[in-house]
């Protein structure tokens, strides 16, 4: 059963409709444009509204759905959302190990504009952080939400709108990077008009989650949710706000930010760090809180400990950004209150990660024989490890030394390496099977091969970078007897060859495990019953898990 089949008539009339809407939007970009990047990505949108116009019209006399379906979960959206964090995972880290090899081999650049580290590094965040993690939180959101409201979502359009239209936003960003269009804002890098897709799309998706909240059958809002909605709340707010931007003309890519000076350099990393707050943490941490329970069979250790921490987190979080702008024009005070609530933050992190460490307490015999579990257990280690060392290096003097060094890089890889990859695969190895009416993955002896190659790949990675970092910090403020400097700039980047190496190594050893995990995924959805796989599971009443 195709997608469009899961659809009601009138949802097959709306959804056609929305398809003609992108194929006139995408033909409008392309119109106006003429040429360049901006016509380029009318032309993918124009193809895409294309497709799924002839993919719903293929399917619009089928059948009508199963008439109970209101009592069924709707879990295709999630289905396709996991293909999509894994396609994602691949590309983004396959372009991370590229630049990553670039560092140690810059010879190995062709001479093609495309290819250069400055085009190929956003589409690696990019895709690493919206691609992978946008789709996994979008996907495990729509599962966890109607697991704990007891409620199908509240239509069946929304879910697909959301998706699409995020996965469309991501494809423009990544194709602009390489053909030179960007903003140059860190994290923020696409375009005026992909900015503006991108709050369309995020509005529906905060109205579709408050929507299924409001008609749930399960009285109390499990603090999943909470997070959940606090990473889509804040997201909007911060992308709003940091992209406000003066098109050249409404057929040019080309934009000016409304910030000038120090504001802008203020506004950038305050969505940029709470970008990591509430995209890499908040959201996560939802994602932690339902699947680490489910999977160890244990109840949250402390659910009142849990609030407190997310109310922390929430206020404490916010401020936090100009910690990245230490010895810089932007206020001194402004500076100091950045590290103070750095500092402050590291409270309700730590609640949050001994609170998951906790949980396990009694189930540590699944740690051991469980894969899974361990990807959720690591998850929690370096959530609490990240967090700790973020408050160290916001104390200005520790920033003195590690700032612009390859520590911060180390630093940023624990948390998306160590945090936020290992929590997405665990989930997605507790979430695939339950989908696909499957007791166990197709290969479990495959999740210990990716376990153990994450691991060591994240531990091989985020150590090089450490001792890059510190050496690179050294050497830089190193003096001799006559006052000059002991290291010229070429000699500490010649000291990185072997961390640079060994960075790689790393990389290329998390990305082959991301593939295993990939071709598990394929192979579960692949050897699924026929019969479960067009279906959701019933709603069952009971007490929320």
């Amino acid at each position: 059963m195709t997608a469009a089949a899961t659809l009601s008539q009138s949802e097959r009339r709306v959804g056609f409709g929305l398809a003609v809407a992108l194929v006139l939007l995408g033909l409008l970009m392309a119109a106006g444009a003429r040429h360049g990047v901006m016509a380029v990505h009318g032309t993918m949108a124009m193809v895409l509204g294309l497709y799924l116009v002839f993919s719903i019209g293929g399917a619009f006399y089928d059948p009508e759905p199963n008439a109970d379906r209101a009592n069924q979960y709707y879990d295709r959206p999630t289905r396709f959302g996991i293909h999509m964090t894994l396609i994602w995972a691949i590309l983004g880290m396959g372009v991370g190990v590229w630049v990553a090899a670039l560092l140690y081999w810059p010879e190995a650049t062709p001479a093609v504009g495309w290819t250069s580290f400055g085009r190929l590094r956003p589409v690696h965040t990019t895709s690493v952080i919206f691609g992978f993690g946008g789709n996994a939180l979008i996907a495990t959101s729509f599962y966890v939400l109607q697991r704990t409201a007891r409620t199908r979502l509240a239509d069946s359009i929304s879910p697909w709108f959301i998706l699409i239209g995020f996965n469309l936003f991501c494809v423009w960003a990544v194709t602009g990077y390489l053909m030179g269009s960007t903003q140059s804002k860190e994290y923020a890098e696409a375009e005026w008009y992909a900015d503006l897709w991108l709050v369309v799309v995020w509005v529906i998706y905060f109205t579709l989650y408050i929507r299924t909240l409001a008609r749930r059958h399960e009285p109390h809002i499990y603090v999943a949710n909470w997070y959940y909605m606090a990473f889509i709340l804040v997201v909007a707010m911060l992308h709003i706000v940091n992209n406000l931007a003066l098109p050249v003309s409404f057929g040019a890519a080309d934009s000016f930010t409304i910030w000038a000076g120090v504001q802008d350099a203020m506004i950038q990393w305050w969505y940029g760090h709470n970008a990591v707050a509430f995209f890499l943490t908040a959201g996560f941490l939802g994602m932690l809180y339902y699947f680490l329970p489910v999977r160890s069979g244990r109840p949250i250790w402390s659910y009142r400990l849990s609030i407190v921490s997310f109310w922390g987190i929430v206020f404490f979080y916010i401020w936090v950004g100009s910690h990245h702008l230490h010895y810089t024009a932007l206020p001194y005070w402004v500076q100091t209150l950045g590290m103070t609530f750095s500092i402050m933050l590291l409270v309700p992190s730590w609640a949050s990660a001994g609170n998951a460490i906790a949980t396990l307490n009694g189930a540590w015999h699944k740690v051991r024989d469980d894969a899974t579990l361990r990807f959720m257990f690591v998850a929690a280690v370096f959530y609490g490890l990240s967090t700790f060392e973020g408050s160290f290096m916001a104390i200005r003097p520790v920033n003195s030394l590690s700032h612009y060094t390859d520590w911060t890089i180390g630093h940023v890889h624990s948390g998306t390496l160590g945090w936020v990859a290992m929590i997405i695969f665990g989930a997605i190895y507790t979430l695939v099977p339950q989908i696909s009416g499957r007791e166990t993955m197709a290969s479990p002896r495959a999740i210990e091969w990716h376990f153990w190659l994450a691991v060591s790949g994240t531990l091989i990675y985020v150590i090089s970078m450490w001792n890059a970092g510190i050496t690179q910090g050294l050497m830089w403020r190193a003096y001799d007897e006559s006052g000059a400097l002991s290291y010229s700039f070429v000699e500490s980047v010649q000291a990185m060859a072997p961390y640079y190496l060994l960075r790689t190594i790393g990389g290329l050893m998390f990305l082959t495990g991301a593939i295993i995990c990939a071709l598990n995924c394929w192979a579960t959805f692949r050897s699924a019953d026929p019969l479960h796989e067009p279906l959701d599971f019933p709603l069952k009443p009971q007490a929320a898990e």
